[in-house]
């Protein structure tokens, strides 16, 4: 069991009666979850979805799946079939859509209205075609089957697709809450049958492989979001994700429960709140909501905020608030709830926001110190008892860190799976499920590609590697003007610095090295700008490096008088 798809060839050509499963994300990471399966010439992709980046990846708004694989077989691509509308899973779309604008589109009710508002930004039209739980649909040479499965928001749905190689089941994002706010459950009895019927490779959800026992209910929220909601004297302001619609509901029933009214802050708040509302998936009670502009019209106590923001991100509103960039000032007394679990690699970010929501004078709640969120990812008991259901001949965890695959692996294992047949990947590799066998194969390039503002695929590691020595060590420029012909330096060196130091003077002690190794430099037949350049570059950063203990980007710029 490995996980590191550098080892790996490329793959064979693909087989007869063989399924090919090619993870181009969300596999070591919790994001970006795409699945390419391939069985003869058709093919089928699950989800296309989003990474946020992380601080050391400045200016970076998105990260996608890497399309390179697909690029050379666009016309072979039946069909993307959605299990669920989280950014995570959705959010690739337009830019998958902007390769190949004919492959149709499958995803349940609201699955497909928030992705449609998505395009609708984008201004891209699509083929969207609604399926709902229990529907099978023939998608060229595969079968596919929708179920459902009970997660953090409505609609979800897991896959059972059937080819000639055997029957292949995704689970999506899923957990096992017994009394969901929507009484919609995973439906166990659909599990069961295909366990019976056979199922020769299981892709299932890692997330929480590593907690024990089961998942809390939705349900016990709400009486904890009211509890404090009563006990707050000023206003409350709730941070969720914008597609948590169970969430709202409960944070809607509190605020008229207290008296007060609720205004959603944040455009994908609103616009996701109102497409929720309008399909019938949340209920918002006569005269309930106000908005954002009409807070000042009420008392504190009279008003409920409900914001995006939960996991730091810097233009969210709650971000912007915290850091007194927002119209919406925290006061003291407010009281700030995160009703969200933290996603890796966003501590700090929530923890910044915190900070600055405290020093103003707000009472902040969040998963560590109050029960006010519950996760919508199967527990390890879960997982087990899902095993011990489906009866699978072979495993492969996805979505989640390599620790979470490995904790996924383990409990397949306990449950009889033969540790065999249970394929620990990473992104890019390639599992071949031929003969009820699935064994990895090969592996594909496969990288991050980052959207920074309008530029997609354009910003390299080179570049992010850059941006992080600029913001963290700053920037040096080294102007200098030489005379070849008498091999001497005829004007400066001139230095100036950015996020270095306060006073450029600093730099005097330098100035007559880089003077004299250039001199040398000439006086031994270099005289090519380039290697100039080069000699300046070495000089100044090994002085920086001695004198200052810092590493920042030199930029010399040698002319010839």
């Amino acid at each position: 069991m490995t996980i590191n798809s550098h080892e790996f060839p490329l793959p064979n050509k693909l087989g007869p009666e063989t399924l090919r499963v090619i993870p181009l994300g969300g596999i070591g990471e919790i994001g970006r979850n795409m699945t390419v399966m391939q069985y003869n010439h058709d093919i089928v992709i699950v989800d296309v979805g989003v990474l946020f980046p992380e601080e050391n990846q400045p200016g970076v708004d998105l990260i996608l799946p890497d399309f390179e694989y697909l690029r050379d077989k666009w016309q072979k691509v039946k069909a993307i079939v959605l299990t669920h509308a989280h950014e995570d899973h959705i959010g690739g779309v337009p830019y998958l859509l902007r390769e190949a604008p004919h492959v149709p589109i499958y995803g349940s009710k609201l699955t497909l209205a928030l992705l449609a508002e998505k395009l609708k930004e984008h201004r891209i039209k699509s083929d969207l075609r609604m399926v709902k739980e229990g529907d099978i649909e023939k998608i060229g040479e595969f079968s596919v089957e929708f179920i459902a499965v009970n997660h953090s928001i409505p609609d979800a749905l897991a896959l059972a697709i059937k080819t000639g190689a055997g029957t292949l089941i995704h689970t999506g994002d899923f957990k096992m809450d017994q009394l969901p706010l929507d009484g919609r459950i995973t439906d166990l009895n659909a599990f069961a049958r295909l366990g019976d019927e056979g199922v020769d490779l299981a892709l299932v959800d890692s997330t929480n492989a590593e907690v024990p026992g089961f998942v809390p209910q939705e349900k016990d929220i709400a009486p904890v979001i009211e509890s404090i909601m009563s006990r707050a004297p000023r206003r409350v302001i709730v941070a969720s994700f914008a597609s948590h619609i169970h969430r709202v509901q409960q944070i809607i029933d509190a605020a008229k429960l207290n008296k007060r009214k609720v205004a959603f802050v944040g455009r994908s708040m609103v616009r996701n709140m109102g497409v929720a509302r309008d399909l019938g998936y949340l209920t918002i009670p006569p005269n309930a909501t106000i908005n954002i502009d009409e807070i000042d019209d009420y008392a504190d106590n009279e008003v409920v905020l409900i914001t995006t923001g939960s996991q730091g991100e810097p233009m969210a509103a709650l971000s912007r608030m915290a850091g007194l960039d927002h119209k919406i000032k925290i006061g003291d007394g407010d009281t700030v709830i995160l009703a969200s679990s933290l996603i890796p690699g966003n501590e700090n970010s929530v923890n910044r926001v915190i900070n600055g929501l405290t020093k103003q004078g707000a009472n902040v709640v969040h998963s560590g110190n109050a029960k006010v969120h519950v996760s919508g990812h199967a527990a390890s008991g879960e997982l087990l008892y899902f095993y011990n259901l489906l009866k699978p001949k072979n495993v492969m965890p996805v979505h989640g860190e390599p620790r979470h695959l490995r904790a996924n692996a383990a409990l397949a294992i306990k449950t009889g799976v033969n540790k065999e047949n249970v394929v620990i990947t990473a992104d890019g590799m390639v599992v071949d499920l031929h003969k009820r066998k699935a064994k990895i194969v090969g592996a594909v390039p496969c990288g991050y590609v980052f959207v920074d503002g309008s530029s997609v695929g354009g910003v390299a590691e080179d570049s992010l590697k850059d941006r992080r020595i600029l913001g963290e060590e700053g920037f040096i420029s080294v102007v200098v003007v030489v005379d070849s012909v008498e091999n001497k330096v005829v004007t400066g060196p001139e230095i100036h610095a950015r996020g270095f130091a306060e006073n450029d003077a600093v730099f005097d002690e330098v100035i007559p090295i880089i003077r004299a190794n250039l001199e040398e430099a000439m006086r031994n037949n270099v005289y090519d700008v380039n290697q100039l350049q080069k000699v300046v570059r070495r000089t100044t950063g090994k002085w920086v490096s001695d004198q200052h203990r810092r590493r920042p980007m030199i930029v010399p710029v040698v002319v010839e008088a």
